[in-house]
């Protein structure tokens, strides 16, 4: 343990000294329609005194929310992916705003999300679903701003890149688990953590053998217990993938050995995550089901914000469970291990392989078993991964390509079988 020290200084760290003397703090928010984004803006809109949000990003899809936002916050700039959405954005901000009311400034394209990220500010939350959100996590570390990091899988998919950039304790973690993680790591030095322990709920699966899992349906899938999440999300924690790639977004935060990492099934979901020490201490972090409390901790820390989230009510009863992973059952966690362990370029090939999977499920063109199977698959053909300090952002987007490509091939295979 004692030689902790002298390894490289955590991506996130509550120990790093921030001022919380500075007054308002302008935040940029990517993924402003999605889940993340929204919980963040309601989170704003009721501490306008701690927050201001100067920009905004999306997909594009839903422009009349995204005008409503802009309009709310008074923002500067509106950045969407697809440039075919601002003519109807356009529109939107008009009925939104009063007449003569100046509009925000329009940004479009793939780079919109790049572009807002370096913009001026003192915290990015990156609010974004999958490795898309790369570039901009990128361009915020590079600017020098506080990256409050929802969207794991540009950690996961760029580890050594993001790490190359980010000061120790640039990044402060949005994942209810790692958000958890980080809180409780406040309550120790490094070289007193023994182990990360790490919550998952089990899905909606929890307790069936891997036979039992043949048959599931889209429905079942997306039927998760404790949260509501999109559905790519929500399959992800169906087959524990999720868990695994927070098992490698951990490692890489905290810069604890993979085998110092440790999954523990909890239906509740009340406790997110805990740390325990070399003492036979463990700290937990516990709050109901609510991911505002952790957007709190990733735009205000080490300032808490009142309210951000629901407290328990102690006066009830109530009942917290443990149980042992299944990894026969759920092979994605010790898949995720690994992968990480591989480094380089293999997780963006787990993680993109994952995300066709997941497609094809969904389409019905992919069994639930086959997701993981198909995954471990496109791993082991992709073979000994690029890494290193030569790692560039074209080698990930480049095994992130061949991944989705070799795993649509594999999907395709299995379902001419199926029906042959």
């Amino acid at each position: 343990m004692g030689g902790m020290s002298d390894s490289p200084a955590p991506l996130a760290d509550p120990h790093i000294a921030f001022d919380p003397s500075e007054g308002r703090r302008d935040i940029v928010v990517l993924g402003s329609t999605g889940s993340i984004g929204t919980q963040a803006i309601d989170l704003v809109l009721r501490h306008p005194d701690r927050f201001r949000v100067t920009a905004l990003s999306a997909a594009g899809g839903r422009v009349a929310l995204l005008a409503e936002q802009a309009r709310k916050l008074r923002v500067r700039t509106v950045a969407v992916a697809r440039e075919d959405a601002v003519p109807a954005l356009r529109e939107a901000l008009a009925a939104q705003y009063g007449t003569g009311e100046p509009l925000p400034e329009i940004l479009a394209g793939p780079d919109a999300a790049t572009q807002v990220a370096a913009s001026p500010c003192h915290t990015v939350l990156n609010g974004i679903t999958g490795s898309i959100g790369l570039a901009p996590t990128l361009a915020a570390l590079e600017a020098g701003r506080t990256l409050a990091l929802a969207n794991k899988e540009s950690l996961i998919v760029g580890g050594p890149l993001v790490k190359a950039l980010a000061k120790p304790g640039q990044i402060i973690p949005v994942d209810s688990e790692h958000a958890a993680l980080f809180q409780a790591l406040a309550g120790g030095t490094r070289s007193d953590v023994r182990k990360l322990v790490v919550t998952a709920s089990g899905g909606p699966f929890r307790g069936r053998t891997k036979a039992e899992l043949a048959g599931v349906t889209r429905q079942d899938a997306l039927a998760h217990p404790t949260w509501a999440m999109g559905p790519v999300i929500t399959v992800n924690s169906a087959t524990l993938v999720n868990k695994g790639l927070e098992v490698i977004e951990a490692h890489l935060l905290y810069d604890i050995p993979f085998d110092r990492i440790e999954v523990v099934v909890h239906p509740q979901s009340y406790v997110h995550s805990m740390v325990e020490f070399t003492d036979g201490s463990t700290l937990a972090q516990a709050t109901p089901p609510d991911m505002r409390g952790p957007i709190a901790i990733g735009i205000g820390w080490p300032e808490r914000v009142p309210d951000a989230a629901p407290a328990f009510d102690w006066s009830k009863a109530s009942t917290w469970e443990f149980f042992p992973l299944d990894n026969d059952a759920f092979p994605s966690v010790g898949l995720a291990r690994h992968v990480g362990t591989l480094a380089g370029t293999a997780p963006a090939v787990f993680n993109a392989a994952n995300e066709e999977c997941v497609d094809a499920f969904l389409a019905g063109r992919l069994p639930f078993t086959g997701i993981v199977d198909t995954v471990a698959e496109v791993v082991a053909e992709h073979g000994t991964p690029r890494s290193g300090t030569s790692l560039t952002v074209a080698d990930v987007l480049e095994a992130e390509t061949w991944a989705r490509a070799r795993a649509r091939e594999i999907a395709a295979q299995a379902t001419a079988e199926a029906r042959a």
